[in-house]
């Protein structure tokens, strides 16, 4: 069993910048793909970032350049920092973990743990 617990949520102006974290317990932290993924009202959960157990990032297209994923084994936590928000970044985001590969980490239905969500409000 692997338990997720997210911080760092809120609600900013377009173009500030959040840091989101995801502090882990159960299992050996360090064996498990760890991913963002956000969920906005009305639509499906997508993918944000992922930071694979063999040490690869991955981003949606949508992030990539403003949004950076970092994760601490020693600590057992992953962190999102965001940039030059968007109000189409608002969302209730997720953190997930995993043991999947690196060409599956993008795929949510791969991921059997969750973490509560935290919700990130980015106004024009």
């Amino acid at each position: 069993q692997v338990q997720l617990v997210e911080s760092g949520g809120g609600s900013v102006q377009a173009g500030d910048s959040l840091r989101l974290s995801c502090a882990a317990s159960g299992r050996p932290f360090s064996t498990y793909t760890m991913g963002w993924f956000r969920q906005a009202p009305g639509k499906e959960r997508e993918f944000v970032a992922a930071f694979t157990w063999t040490g690869n990032t991955y981003y949606a297209d949508s992030v990539q350049g403003r949004f950076t994923i970092s994760r601490d084994n020693a600590e057992r936590t992953v962190s999102l920092q965001m940039t030059t928000l968007k109000p189409e970044d608002t969302a209730v985001y997720y953190c997930a973990a995993s043991r999947v590969y690196d060409s599956k980490s993008a795929e949510a239905n791969n991921y059997g743990y969750w973490g509560q969500g935290t919700q990130v409000t980015v106004s024009s």
